[in-house]
């Protein structure tokens, strides 16, 4: 049995395996599963947020009950406004408990009704974050192991 619909709130810059095994996951136990870039506006991206939305949409091309958008502001609000109540997030280490467990307080805090489910990639993907891949792709390291091949090559446009 599917649940309703969820938020995949994230930065996505960029988008990695790991973030695409979430999203396959999470999109087979909800009916339909909104991956969301988030605008933050103080942090120092490699790609535009409308990068970051092209590439997730080629990354997700095909998933019926997959959509992607973007919003900045809280992210309750955003998810009040796609009348949801459910907001996934990944855990990888301890240290991203932590964090998570404060946002998710924090969130359930500013809206009583929002629940966050948390998923735990597989194995192979615990190691990998956004920020990994854009240290390696700094020092002109392969990421082809750590992305979609339209994101390598993004990147590697970068260099």
């Amino acid at each position: 049995m599917k649940m309703k619909t969820a938020v995949y709130p994230g930065s996505f810059d960029p988008v990695t395996f790991g973030h695409l095994d979430i999203i396959d996951r999470a999109a087979k136990i909800f009916d339909h599963l909104i991956v969301s870039v988030f605008a933050h506006s103080t942090k120092k991206h490699m790609f535009s947020i409308d990068e970051r939305v092209a590439m997730l949409r080629t990354a997700l091309k095909g998933k019926k009950n997959v959509t992607v958008d973007c919003f900045e502001g809280l992210l309750v609000d955003y998810v009040k406004k796609k009348k949801t109540s459910v907001v996934i997030r990944g855990l990888r280490a301890i240290s991203d408990l932590e964090y998570e467990f404060q946002i998710a307080a924090v969130n359930r805090t500013l809206s009583p009704g929002i629940e966050t489910v948390f998923f735990m990639p597989r194995q192979r993907y615990t190691y990998l974050s956004s920020s990994v891949v854009r240290d390696i792709a700094h020092f002109k390291g392969d990421v082809s192991k750590l992305v979609p091949p339209h994101v390598a090559k993004a990147i590697a446009a970068r260099k």
